[in-house]
């Protein structure tokens, strides 16, 4: 683990109108409760299955995913991770990892201590809130993983996923807007097995999808990026709410 080198009053996350505005004691008590920051590797581990953590982590830079991984060998994604996501807490309260933590970029963690968090809940609410909060959104975000699983087709999901990951990297990397209103370009490291296997659908039928949403205009997932010039329409297949309410950031 390395030594604190992105101070919290510095955060560049912290300037982006997607993540709500702390206060200046909320950010000397992070300044103090982050032990240091932790940088991954592509491919690496973050957090294992059935690993007890001392750490948990908000995602600073980088992207990776959640996943599950079946006796069987086949793997279940559970989520795509970006920039200020929290992870970890599934260990920091329940004693082990359900799923692991794998990164698909080189990912930057802002580092916690575990047993801080029990001082965290008792001396800050509204820290204590942003903790509940993103555990609450994580598990709305798999409510509505599973329901589109279920009932809607192959198009209509990966149109979901498409405009959903859109959205939030677009706000990541252009807080004024811009690249939400025109649908791109956004940068999307991960594989279409990825997508796949976080929508149910074989990669074959994942790969024919895409094809005709691009060849539609509608969706261009290429070179590592990805344009919605059909945004509008992608979302309106998928019944997306647009709301995209400011997120606390731990």
């Amino acid at each position: 683990m390395n030594s604190p080198t992105v101070s919290c009053f510095d955060c560049p996350l912290r300037c982006n109108p997607l993540f709500e505005v702390p206060s200046e004691d909320e950010l000397r008590y992070m300044s103090s409760f982050k032990l240091g920051e932790l940088t991954v590797e592509p491919g690496r581990t973050v957090l294992m299955e059935g690993a007890a953590s001392a750490q948990f982590y908000t995602v600073l830079e980088g992207m990776g995913l959640r996943q599950k991984t079946f006796p069987s060998g086949q793997r279940q994604v559970i989520s795509f991770v970006m920039p200020g996501d929290l992870v970890g807490l599934q260990a920091a309260v329940m004693g082990e990892m359900r799923h692991s933590v794998e990164a698909t970029t080189r990912m930057s963690l802002c580092v916690f201590d575990r047993n801080g968090l029990w001082d965290l809940l008792r001396n800050q609410p509204k820290r204590a809130y942003s903790v509940t909060w993103l555990a609450a959104v994580e598990e709305v975000f798999l409510g509505e993983t599973l329901a589109t699983i279920g009932q809607l087709d192959a198009t209509q999901r990966i149109a979901w996923a498409l405009v959903r990951l859109h959205d939030r990297l677009a706000m990541l990397d252009d807080p004024e807007g811009a690249l939400l209103a025109n649908g791109g370009p956004v940068a999307l490291p991960y594989r279409q097995q990825d997508l796949a296997d976080a929508l149910g659908l074989s990669l074959v039928h994942t790969n024919k999808t895409l094809a005709r949403l691009k060849a539609g205009g509608l969706a261009d997932w290429s070179g590592g990026q990805l344009r919605l010039p059909g945004r509008r329409q992608l979302a309106s297949l998928a019944m997306i709410d647009d709301e995209m309410p400011r997120r606390p950031l731990l």
